[in-house]
C-alpha cells in the first residue's frame, strides 16, 4: 500500500514514560538515513501496530507491504505487494534495484517477514543500502539461520516490540471492559502481560461475561490463532516448556522444565532470571497448554505432578484424571499444610473427585475444614444437610450431626441447627457433648434468650463454669454478652484469645465475630470498626477469605454509619462489592457504600445498590438504610413503613428515629401503630435520649441528645441539631443550633442534611453564602461527563474505561469538579453538579 503520511501527533506520551514511543523515536532517528530497522516481538506484540505508527509519522511516500502464510512459496509477494508492480525474480539484484528504484527517498514497511519468501529476505539488505526500510519479525520464527545472521549484519537498529506499560494496559482494559471491577482488571493486566492483543482478548471476555453476553472468543481467538502458528515454529522441547508453565500458573524453576527454556528466552517468550522462567504473558502460557491433544496434557500434568509440591500435584493428578492417586495426595497434604483456607481447598478438592469412594472420616475433616475457612454451604455439599445427610458409621454420626449443625447456624438457620444436634447422645465423646451444647446455646440466643439463660444454668451444670470445650466457653461469653453482664466485652474478647492460642480458629473466628456486632450494637462504632479490622487481618493471614470479607464489611459499615471518609468507604465497599461475597458480608457492604452514597446525595445510585444486596443475614441493617435513603429522598411514606425484621438495639433505635423525622416531615405527631411498641430499656443511651426528645417533641431536650451522638455517629448529631432548629420558632435560639449543625455536615460531607439545615436558616431570614459561579470557574464538559458517572454510582475504574481516560485523569477533573462547586467531597460534587445540571 502507498500512501502519504501524516505528521507525529504532538500529544503523544514522551519517550521518557512511554516505551513504546521511545522505540519510535529510535526507530526514527536511525531512518534519517537509509538504512535497516527490524522490530522484533511475539505474536500479539504490536509489530503491526508500530509499523504503522512509523507509517503515520513518516514525511514521505509509504511503501507497506508483507508477507502471507498461505503464499509464503511466491517469490519477491511481499515486495510486490509494498510497491504494486511485477518484479524480476530470477536475479536477487535485479529485484533489489527494481525495489530500490521505486522506494527511492521513500519508506519501505515489510510487515510479517516470518512468512516471506527466501528472495525477498535475501533481497532486503541490498535494498536497505540505497532506501529506508522497517520490516517486522515475529518470534520464534523459522527464518535460516544464515539469512538471520545477515539481516543482523545489515540492521542499523533491531529493536523489541516494548510491552505496554502497566497504566496503559489498564486503561485499555477498562475501556473496553469498564464494569470489570479492580480484581478482573489487575487479572487481566497480570495474565496478558502487556501483550496489547492478549489485553484485547482478555478484557472482551471479561466485558461478556459481566453482560451476559457469548465470550467473544470461546471458540479461538485471532490471538489464539498467532500463538499456535508461532509456537509451531519451536521445537518440541520448548512447546513443552511453554505448555508446561501454562499447567502451572506460575513462574518455575528452569530446570523443572527441561531443555527447551533456552530457545523460549530467546524467542522473548519468558523472562530468564536466576533459574527461573517466568512467561511474559501468562495467557500466552495457557493457549499453549490449550494447544496439547488430550494424551499430551495427561502425560504433561503427570510429569509436573511429580515434581511440584504436594498440594500442587493433587490438581494436577486430578486434571490427569489420575482420581485416586489425586485422592491420596491431596488428604496427605491437607494434614500438612498450616493454612485453613488451603486445607479446606484440598479436602474438598478430595471430596469431589469422580469415581472416588471418600473415607468417611476425609469426609468429616473436609466439612470441619469448610466450617473453619467460613464456607458452611461447601460443608453441607459434603456431609449433606439435614435431609439428605451422606451415610457414615454409627459411630460417626454426633460428630457428622455437630457439623451439620454447625453449617446452618452459619447460614442463619438458628432452629434448623439446634433440631440437628437433638439426637447427639449425652454419652458422646466430650468435644461432641459440648459442641451439641454449644449449638443448642447459640440456637437458643437468637430466639428466645430467657430459654438461653435457661440452657447457660443446666450447661454450666454439666460443664462447671469455665468448660474445657473452648466453643462452649465462647457461647457462654456470647449469652453474657446479650444480656450485657458487666465485663462481657473482656469475656468475648478473652473467649477468642483462648480459642485461637487453643486451637479452635473456628470459636476465635465466632467469638470475634459476636464482638464486633454486639459493640456495633450498642452503638460503640469505632471500637467495633477496630475489633473487625484486627479481626480481619488474622483471617487474612489464614487465608480465610470468607471469614476475611465478612469482618471488613463489618468494618466499612461501622465507619460508614460514624460519617467518617464517605468517599473512602464508597470506594472500598464498592470495590469489595465486585467480588464473590458471603451474603452478610454482601449485606454489610452494600448498607456501607449505599448510606454514604445517600448521605452524599447520591440517591439514585444508593437505591439501585440497595436493591441488589437482596435479603439475607444483615436484612435489618439493609432495611434501615432503605428507609434512610427513602427520607432523604423526600419520600416519608416508605421511611415509615412497618419493619418486618428485628434489630439489634442501634438499628432498632435508627428505625425509630427516621420514623420519627417521616412522621415529622408528613405532618403527623409520630409514627404508626408498628413502631409504637419499639424500644427497649437496651436502647444505646445516644437513642433512649434522641427517642425521649422526640416524645416530648422538646427542642431543647435535642441539644444533650445531639451531645450524646458527638463520638458515636456524626449524622445523628447533626439530625439532632437540625430537630432543636425547626422545632423553636425562637430564631435566638435556632440560628446558632442550625449554624452548628450546617457546620458538621459540611465537614463530614452531609449534602442531604447540609441541604436541610440550610433551609431551616431560610426560615429565618439567615442566607449561607455558597461558593458562586465566578470568570473561569464554569465545569467544563468533561468534568461534567465525569460528575455525571460519579453521580450514578460509578467508581474511579469505570468511568476512566467508559470515557477512556486514566484514572489519574478522572481524579484531577473530580478535583477540579470540587473546587469549583465548594465540594468538600467527590459526592457532594457530584450532587451539586447534578443539582446545576438539571
Amino acid at each position: 500500500m502507498v500512501g502519504r503520511a501524516r505528521v507525529a501527533d504532538p500529544a503523544e506520551p514522551s519517550e521518557s514514560s512511554d516505551p513504546v514511543a521511545a522505540l519510535l523515536a529510535a526507530a526514527a532517528a536511525t531512518l534519517r538515513d537509509p538504512g535497516l530497522v527490524v522490530i522484533t516481538g511475539a505474536p500479539g506484540s504490536g509489530r503491526s501496530t508500530l509499523l504503522r505508527r512509523l507509517q503515520e509519522s513518516f514525511r514521505g511516500t509509504v511503501y507497506a507491504g508483507g508477507g502471507l502464510a498461505m503464499l509464503r512459496g511466491v517469490p519477491a509477494l511481499p515486495l510486490a505487494r509494498a510497491v504494486r508492480v511485477r518484479l524480476p525474480v530470477h536475479d536477487p539484484a535485479l529485484l533489489a534495484e527494481a525495489v530500490r528504484s521505486r522506494v527511492r527517498q521513500g519508506l519501505l514497511l515489510i510487515d510479517d517477514l516470518q512468512w516471506a519468501d527466501p528472495l525477498t529476505v535475501a533481497a532486503l539488505p541490498a535494498i536497505a543500502a540505497h532506501c529506508r526500510v522497517v520490516i517486522s519479525l515475529r518470534t520464534p520464527h523459522r527464518l535460516p539461520a544464515e539469512a538471520e545472521k545477515a539481516l543482523r549484519a545489515a540492521a542499523a537498529s533491531w529493536l523489541s516490540a516494548p510491552p505496554l506499560p502497566a497504566a496503559a494496559a489498564q486503561a485499555l482494559v477498562q475501556q473496553l471492559a469498564p464494569a470489570a471491577s479492580p480484581a478482573t482488571v489487575a487479572d487481566v493486566v497480570r495474565r496478558a502481560g502487556g501483550i496489547p492483543l492478549a489485553l484485547t482478548t482478555l478484557a472482551r471476555r471479561a466485558a461478556a461475561r459481566k453482560d451476559g453476553a457469548p465470550d467473544p472468543g470461546a471458540d479461538g481467538s485471532g490471538l489464539a490463532y498467532a500463538v499456535a502458528a508461532a509456537l509451531a515454529d519451536l521445537a518440541r522441547p520448548a512447546r513443552t516448556a511453554m505448555a508446561a508453565l501454562g499447567l502451572l500458573g506460575r513462574p518455575a524453576q528452569a530446570a523443572l522444565l527441561g531443555e527447551g527454556v533456552a530457545e523460549l528466552a530467546a524467542a522473548g517468550l519468558i523472562d530468564l532470571t536466576d533459574g527461573v522462567a517466568t512467561p511474559l504473558s501468562p495467557y500466552v502460557a495457557e493457549i499453549a497448554a490449550g494447544l496439547l491433544d488430550r494424551t499430551e496434557r495427561v502425560a504433561l500434568h503427570r510429569r509436573l505432578a511429580a515434581v511440584v509440591p504436594p498440594r500442587e500435584a493433587a490438581r494436577h493428578l486430578a486434571a490427569a484424571g489420575a482420581s485416586g492417586e489425586a485422592y491420596t495426595v491431596a488428604v496427605s497434604a491437607a494434614a500438612a499444610t498450616n493454612s485453613s483456607g488451603e486445607r479446606a481447598e484440598l479436602l474438598l478438592l478430595a471430596c469431589e473427585l469422580p469415581g472416588v469412594v471418600v473415607a468417611p472420616d476425609v469426609r468429616l475433616a473436609a466439612a470441619s475444614a469448610a466450617l473453619v475457612a467460613g464456607r458452611p454451604q461447601a460443608c453441607l455439599r459434603v456431609i449433606g444437610g439435614a435431609g439428605e445427610p451422606f451415610e457414615v458409621p454409627p459411630a460417626m454420626l454426633p460428630t457428622a450431626a455437630v457439623l451439620r449443625g454447625e453449617a446452618l447456624l452459619q447460614t442463619g438457620a438458628a432452629g434448623a441447627a439446634r433440631v440437628a444436634v437433638d439426637d447427639v447422645p449425652d454419652d458422646a465423646a466430650p468435644e461432641i457433648v459440648g459442641a451439641r451444647d454449644r449449638l443448642r446455646l447459640l440456637g437458643l440466643l437468637g430466639a428466645d434468650r430467657a430459654a438461653a439463660e435457661a440452657e447457660t444454668a443446666r450447661i454450666r451444670a454439666r460443664h462447671g463454669d469455665e468448660p474445657a470445650h473452648l466453643g462452649l466457653r465462647a457461647a457462654l461469653a456470647a449469652v453474657r454478652a446479650a444480656s450485657r453482664t458487666p465485663g462481657w466485652e473482656y469475656g468475648l474478647a478473652s473467649a477468642a484469645a483462648a480459642a485461637g492460642t487453643g486451637g479452635d480458629p473456628l470459636a476465635a473466628r465466632w467469638s470475634a465475630w459476636l464482638l464486633v456486632e454486639t459493640l456495633a450494637a450498642d452503638g460503640r462504632l469505632g471500637d467495633a470498626a477496630g475489633a473487625a479490622a484486627t479481626a480481619g487481618a488474622a483471617c487474612a493471614a489464614d487465608l480465610a477469605y470468607s471469614w476475611q470479607t465478612r469482618f471488613l464489611a463489618a468494618e466499612l459499615w461501622c465507619t460508614a454509619l460514624r460519617g467518617a471518609d464517605l468517599d473512602d468507604v464508597t470506594r472500598r465497599a464498592g470495590d469489595l462489592t465486585d467480588r464473590t461475597l458471603p451474603a452478610i458480608a454482601r449485606g454489610y457492604a452494600a448498607a456501607a457504600a449505599s448510606l454514604a452514597e445517600a448521605d452524599g446525595g447520591l440517591l439514585a445510585s444508593a437505591r439501585s445498590r440497595l436493591g441488589e444486596a437482596g435479603r439475607g443475614p444483615a436484612a435489618a441493617v439493609v432495611d434501615w438504610v432503605s428507609r434512610e435513603a427513602a427520607w432523604l429522598d423526600g419520600q416519608p411514606d416508605l421511611a415509615s413503613a412497618a419493619p418486618e425484621t428485628p434489630a439489634p438495639p442501634l438499628l432498632e433505635g435508627l428505625r425509630r428515629i427516621t420514623a420519627h423525622w417521616a412522621a415529622y416531615d408528613g405532618g403527623r405527631p409520630g409514627p404508626d401503630g408498628a413502631f409504637a411498641a419499639l424500644g427497649a430499656a437496651a436502647d444505646p443511651p445516644a437513642v433512649s435520649q434522641t427517642m425521649a426528645a422526640w416524645s416530648a417533641r422538646s427542642a431543647d431536650a435535642f441539644g444533650p441528645a445531639a451531645d450524646a451522638w458527638h463520638d458515636v455517629a456524626r449524622r445523628e448529631e447533626v439530625r439532632c441539631l437540625l430537630a432543636a432548629g425547626v422545632l423553636d420558632d425562637s430564631a435566638d435560639r435556632a440560628v446558632p443550633v442550625l449554624l452548628r449543625a450546617e457546620k458538621l455536615a459540611e465537614e463530614a460531607g452531609l449534602v442531604v442534611l447540609l441541604g436541610r439545615a440550610r433551609r431551616a436558616l431560610r426560615r429565618h431570614s439567615v442566607r449561607r453564602d455558597t461558593r458562586g459561579r465566578r470568570a473561569g470557574d464554569e465545569l467544563t464538559d468533561r468534568e461534567r461527563d465525569v460528575l455525571k458517572l460519579v453521580a450514578k454510582g460509578e467508581p474511579t475504574r469505570r468511568i476512566a474505561g467508559q470515557l477512556g481516560i486514566s484514572r489519574e485523569t478522572v481524579e484531577t477533573h473530580i478535583r477540579a469538579g470540587m473546587r469549583k462547586l465548594g465540594a468538600r467531597t467527590r459526592t457532594e460534587a457530584a450532587a451539586l453538579a447534578m443539582e446545576n445540571l438539571t
